[in-house]
């Protein structure tokens, strides 16, 4: 499984052999069952995580105990709550498996350190987190003041891999839908009514 870590880390082009070698030590494998969790809302970020195999999702919870997810996150992304885990502050979500995942987590001392022996990673880094706001902007244009069926149209589009890898009602989250509406979505996208 390191294999993922070091071909993505040399797809970057942005770390020698060498630096690739001395960075994997750092990033250790955790295997976690689906509906662990690698980070929790309100507990300290620690980490930052490499996704070898599986999938997450990164939701907040509301005051009356609803998941309001914000994302998911595949093989070959990174996950964490970013701001958090630089300011070693608590978390303000979770992030929690919806697959079997193999995760490789670096620790923020170790982070600290890689960084200051490795200043490469600093390109690296700074292309996860364009990433991260790429993929939050996107989000904010794509499902925000959409209709249902909209909605379900631009997942089927941009994101087709949501459909097979995420349960019904997480996708109904992300959409910021129920999961009544986004059954009625599909149902009028599969049988569109005839004139």
């Amino acid at each position: 499984m390191t294999d993922v870590l070091i071909n993505y880390l040399s797809s970057t082009g942005a770390l020698s052999v060498g630096e690739i070698h001395f960075s994997v030590q750092f990033f250790k494998p955790i295997r976690l069952k689906k509906g662990d969790f690698f980070i929790r809302e309100d507990e300290t970020c620690r980490h930052i995580g490499f996704i070898a195999s599986g999938a997450v999702k990164a939701y907040a919870t509301d005051k009356d105990g609803n998941e309001n997810i914000t994302c998911f996150k595949f093989e070959k992304e990174f996950a964490s709550s970013f701001p958090e885990f630089v300011a070693q502050e608590k978390s303000r979500r979770s992030i929690r498996t919806v697959e079997p995942c193999v995760i490789y987590r670096i620790s923020y001392p170790d982070y600290q350190y890689l960084l200051s022996q490795v200043t490469s990673w600093n390109g690296i880094v700074k292309s996860v987190l364009e990433q991260e706001y790429n993929q939050k902007e996107r989000y904010l244009l794509n499902y925000n003041n959409k209709s249902a069926v909209d909605k379900y149209l631009q997942v089927l589009s941009v994101e087709p891999n949501l459909l097979q890898r995420i349960a019904t009602q997480d996708l109904a989250s992300y959409l910021g839908i129920t999961q009544r509406s986004l059954t009625r979505a599909k149902g009028q996208i599969q049988s569109p009514k005839t004139l």
